[in-house]
């Protein structure tokens, strides 16, 4: 597959250096040596043997090729990995590798070793995204803009209001994704430990576990999760609320970038949004590479929630299908976010088509507002009707809709201009637009 030109793109670059086959083999080292140092501390291997293991693969050059080539027959990464790695150390050493453990122990725990650093990654990403959006809602907390239900003008916003919606968003799943846990996987060959009991120690393998998931900076489990894959399915589904949100920022923000809406536009960069074949035009790139990072997100989520549920002690499948997914949404995720950080602290507002887009259908969107100030004077009825008439002649002819209607003839004298004027004003009738703005702040900065 070409991935370099139709996959990697809506990646995070660094976190494709970072997250690539040698970072695998590594995390599967350092499960490997750090079981062999918590056996060794508790007597199960001769005293001396992790270091000497450290000292002879910690160098080692480990064939990525043959283990590549080797998962065909084997079915996963570890089976020749363990067989390269037994096969470089002395003799003696031997029995002492990979010892009470199986193949998913070492990929599952190496896969929770490779995306540790990427989920702080997105958690910096993100706070990048809340600071960016807290200026942004601050600045424009009074600027008004048309409220759009159902890709239509409906009533009076604020554009802070805007930004806080996609900051909580966003936040939200911050807060989902950094209460995930990435837990140690470590339980022999059906998940009880299978040999490692001693005499009087029949928990001892839940004591290597336990040490083993300290000693790798995860968490420790209440049980190993051979086929209890409930980590996945919350580290799946977190990522995915995290697409989300993302992609909801996007969506709008594209949305409003139209030619005739002209109301944000993208951060400008060399090149960023141009046409092959029309040198006029400044797409929204960055939105269309948050979009399809997200969509593909989702995808791979489905994947994973359709393998949540697998045989007995072991997936036949459902395990081998998590892999990829799971790894190739937190890249995709970390590349949108890259995208979405340069999106909001670069964002060009435009608040003098804000205004002119408010004022696209002559005052019209007010109809709500003045049919209720109509109706004490002509009735619930009439009002609406009045009211829908104006805006109708106000868009045709272009003229102000308080003076549409002001010069009806069944409000002519009965209203004071001066209340259509504020009725009519969209300026006036922002809601708890403000108030909301404020309260997103206080929540957002955690008061």
């Amino acid at each position: 597959m070409p991935a370099a030109l139709i996959q990697h793109p809506f990646m995070s670059q660094q976190a494709l250096a970072e997250c690539n086959v040698e970072a695998m083999v590594d995390a599967m080292l350092a499960f490997e040596l750090a079981l062999a140092e918590v056996q060794e501390a508790r007597g199960a291997v001769p005293e001396g043997a992790s270091a000497r293991m450290r000292d002879s693969l910690g160098t080692h050059a480990f064939d990525l090729d043959a283990i590549a080539s080797g998962i065909a027959s084997g079915g996963n990464a570890a089976i020749p990995f363990v067989k390269q790695g037994r096969a470089a150390l002395p003799e003696e050493l031997k029995r002492c590798w990979h010892q009470g453990a199986t193949s998913q122990d070492v990929v599952d725990s190496a896969l929770m070793l490779l995306l540790k650093p990427r989920l702080e990654a997105l958690d910096a990403l993100l706070l990048r995204c809340r600071s960016a959006a807290l200026c942004l809602m601050q600045s424009h907390d009074e600027t008004a803009m048309v409220g759009r239900t159902l890709m239509q003008q409906a009533l009076p916003i604020t554009f802070g209001v805007k930004v806080a919606h996609w900051a909580i968003g966003l936040e939200q799943a911050r807060r989902r994704l950094a209460g995930v846990t990435l837990p140690v996987q470590f339980g022999g060959a059906v998940g009880v430990h299978s040999g490692l009991e001693g005499p009087g120690r029949d928990d001892l393998g839940l004591d290597f576990m336990d040490a083993l998931a300290e000693r790798l900076g995860l968490m420790a489990p209440v049980l190993p999760w051979h086929t209890d894959r409930q980590p996945i399915h919350a580290l799946a589904t977190a990522l995915d609320a995290v697409a989300g949100a993302a992609e909801k920022l996007a969506l709008d923000v594209a949305l409003l970038t139209q030619t005739e809406v002209g109301e944000v536009a993208e951060p400008t960069a060399p090149g960023m949004g141009e046409s092959s074949s029309m040198p006029h035009k400044r797409n929204p790139v960055r939105c269309a590479l948050i979009r399809g990072a997200a969509r593909q997100v989702h995808g791979h989520t489905t994947v994973l929630l359709n393998a949540a549920a697998q045989p007995l002690e072991r997936g036949l499948g459902e395990w081998h299908a998590e892999w990829a997914p799971l790894v190739d949404s937190a890249l995709l995720l970390e590349g949108a976010l890259e995208q979405a950080a340069v999106l909001l602290e670069g964002l060009e507002v435009h608040p003098e088509a804000m205004q002119r887009n408010l004022a696209a259908t002559g005052g019209g969107i007010m109809a709500e507002p003045v049919s209720r100030l109509l109706a004490p004077v002509v009735g619930q009825d009439a009002a609406k009707r009045i009211s829908a008439e104006a805006a109708e002649t106000a868009r045709l002819t272009g003229r102000p809709y308080a003076e549409v209607l002001a010069g009806h003839e069944e409000v002519r004298g009965r209203v004071e201009r001066a209340d259509l004027e504020r009725a009519s004003d969209p300026t006036l009738y922002l809601g708890s637009s403000r108030a909301q703005v404020q309260r997103a702040i206080a929540w957002l900065e955690g008061r």
